[in-house]
């Protein structure tokens, strides 16, 4: 999970009270999966900012590459 800081936070009783309902597990890890969800949000705001463009050839790859019958450069070992 890597470093982890400790931190005192004043959150509404209701709000982490329902938290904890939803997840089913503690003041942590409810405040981890509230956090992890945000940080989700985000990375999904951005893609859409983004409007479904990529330019491949800023990494190197031009999408006739990508088309060919060859693993793709993201995969990193045989598939199940």
């Amino acid at each position: 999970m890597g470093e982890m800081r400790k931190i005192t936070a004043f959150i509404p009783v209701e709000l982490l009270d329902s938290g904890m309902e939803i997840t089913g597990k503690g003041v942590s890890e409810t405040l981890r999966e509230a956090l992890r969800r945000m940080r989700h949000a985000w990375a999904c705001e951005q893609l859409l900012k983004m409007g479904g463009t990529v330019d491949l050839e800023t990494d190197g790859w031009s999408l006739a590459e990508l088309r060919e019958d060859k693993p793709s450069p993201w995969d990193h070992g045989p598939k199940a």
